[in-house]
């Protein structure tokens, strides 16, 4: 396929390394190169090791660009993907990432230069949110940006208008406070230390948005209008910037892009086999900032309380011993109706299973799509991020629930878990949740739609560029 024509473009994408941005980003790269379009997707070597291959028919056209991660003081080796790294090293782990700054205008600089017959300049860089530097190369070689929010824009319209690009600490926290005025007091306090604190990489989280904002010619955002109608003017308004719908981009719905990785995957599903109908609660919390010890165990104690069938993804934090999380006796007392799995679990493959009834979710955006493309209710423990104003929304939407928290520490006990698992997947609430699911289902795994939103977000990119 002849890629130097005018109809086909050149699209760099360049992702954060948690692998919630980068599957996502996959799948966008994926869709366009079915359109004939050219894609470089750029990250770390272990990170493009773990993540699923690229259809065949479709690897000419996706260039996979490994930029190794530089070596930090105190950061674990082999520590690319946020879900390698404990959470108080996140600020390390920000800070090679920064590193790559150097590489990465290195490789733009080749690919610009880079025209002949099967190659081209790149007409776009498409950034994550906080990748500033990356849209400040993009900018300095005359190649256009679209800023990459992961997340539902309604969540990222509620965070307000962004402060100004030159703004210190204490208005980034003012535009913080703001923005999580709804929220609790223990979440309020987390995201001005998250968003809003410089640390050991530099500039804080809310600063490199803005900045990365003020270079990017339009937003591109993980939602679709049939889902959020009015969250897409609002961002325009907000941000200063269209905000283009990306869509859902919902993975495979049999999972079958993900490469088993052991036999425990077999077993897992071979459990699954073994359930009645719409019984079992799947229990999944991330890859990232897990839940302290003594949180994990009440949600043990809950769901052994709760009596319905669970299977639970279990991720140990770093430096945790499996014993000290799994309570005496849980697993005798619990084995005739639930499975703790410690290894990788294929989650495509779980939600898409026919014995599975209810989701207990963390709340990230990539599993709330997962989850309403096969139509589960919710039940919600959001830990960190987006997450919160992420489980409001679907609050709102009424295909959720939350599990009761204390607002100051957001601790919970196993009371609290097992009366919102009961509530969700056995009581009558439940079943109102699951018929507000079942009506988004319609919307996240109608393919035709999300595919539609690629056909306009390419639109724009043919538009902006000049």
């Amino acid at each position: 396929m002849d890629t130097t024509d005018d109809s086909t473009m050149h699209i760099v994408i360049f992702p954060w390394l948690a692998f919630g941005y980068l599957l996502p980003c996959l799948e966008l790269a994926e869709r366009l190169a079915t359109r004939g379009h050219r894609v470089s997707f750029v990250s770390t070597p272990r990170n493009l090791e773990r993540l699923p291959p690229v259809r065949p028919a479709l690897a000419p056209l996706v260039e996979l660009v490994a930029l190794p991660l530089p070596r930090i003081d105190g950061l674990p080796d082999g520590a690319e993907a946020t879900s390698d790294v404990p959470y108080d090293k996140f600020e390390l782990h920000r800070k090679a990432f920064d590193a790559l700054a150097a590489s990465f205008a290195a490789f733009l600089d080749a690919a610009c230069a880079a025209v002949d017959g099967a190659r081209r300049r790149p007409d776009w860089v498409i950034a994550d949110f906080i990748h500033h530097w990356v849209a400040a190369a993009a900018q300095d070689r005359n190649v256009p940006c679209a800023m990459f929010v992961p997340c539902a824009a309604s969540t990222a319209g509620s965070a307000g208008p962004p402060p100004p690009v030159d703004s210190h600490a204490e208005q980034q926290r003012q535009a913080i406070d703001q923005s999580m005025s709804a929220a609790p007091a223990f979440e309020q306090q987390q995201a001005a230390k998250l968003f809003a604190t410089e640390g050991d990489s530099g500039p804080s989280v809310i600063s490199r948005f803005v900045q990365t904002l003020a270079r990017s010619r339009f937003v591109a955002t993980r939602s679709c209008p049939e889902l959020e109608p009015e969250a897409f003017p609002l961002l325009t308004r907000l941000y200063g910037n269209p905000a283009v719908p990306l869509g859902l981009l919902p993975p495979q719905p049999d999972g079958t892009r993900v490469v088993s990785r052991s036999t425990e995957d077999d077993s897992t599903m071979r459990w699954l086999d073994a359930q009645p109908a719409k019984s079992v609660v799947y229990v999944a919390l991330g890859t990232e900032a897990p839940l302290r010890v003594e949180l994990l165990r009440e949600l043990a104690h809950g769901l052994e309380l709760a009596g319905t069938r669970f299977l639970w993804a279990l991720r140990t934090p770093i430096g945790v011993q499996e014993d000290s999380i799994i309570p005496d006796g849980f697993v005798e007392r619990t084995g005739d109706r639930g499975l703790v799995a410690t290894r990788w679990v294929p989650q495509v493959r779980v939600l898409a299973h026919g014995a599975v009834g209810a989701f207990l979710t963390h709340c990230g955006w990539g599993s709330i799509v997962e989850g309403l493309q096969f139509g589960h209710p919710l039940i919600m423990l959001p830990i960190f991020g987006d997450q919160g104003p992420n489980a409001r929304l679907m609050e709102g939407w009424k295909v959720g629930l939350q599990v009761a928290r204390n607002d100051k520490d957001g601790s919970f006990d196993r009371h609290s878990v097992a009366g919102a698992v009961r509530a969700v997947a056995v009581e009558e609430e439940g079943k109102v949740l699951a018929t507000n699911a079942r009506k988004l289902q319609h919307i996240v795994a109608d393919r035709a739609c999300q595919e539609r939103c690629i056909d306009v977000f390419i639109q724009h990119l043919r538009s902006c560029r000049g």
